[in-house]
């Protein structure tokens, strides 16, 4: 089974923005949901949407606005629609 990819960008602006909790949020997620092993989960550079950012991107799907708080909400949205856990 191929697995999920997710990458947060680590760019300084998205970092400043506060994509470190959101890192440690999307850790918490895969584990509580127990789909660690169905996610390949990385940081990124840039994805040269600076102005969007925080980004996330979940496979082809590109998020923006993306933060700690409302991060689980995309998630839930993304992985509901493949029923992975």
């Amino acid at each position: 089974m191929k697995k999920h990819e997710i990458s947060i960008c680590m760019g300084s602006s998205c970092f400043a923005r506060g994509n470190k909790a959101t890192l440690q949020k999307i850790k918490e997620y895969l584990v509580k949901n127990d789909i660690e092993d169905k996610v390949l989960f990385r940081g990124n550079r840039c994805f040269d949407k600076c102005g969007k950012g925080p980004n996330l991107m979940i496979d082809d799907k590109m998020f923006h606005q993306v933060t700690a708080d409302n991060v689980e909400t995309y998630l839930d949205q993304f992985f509901s629609i493949f029923r992975i856990y």
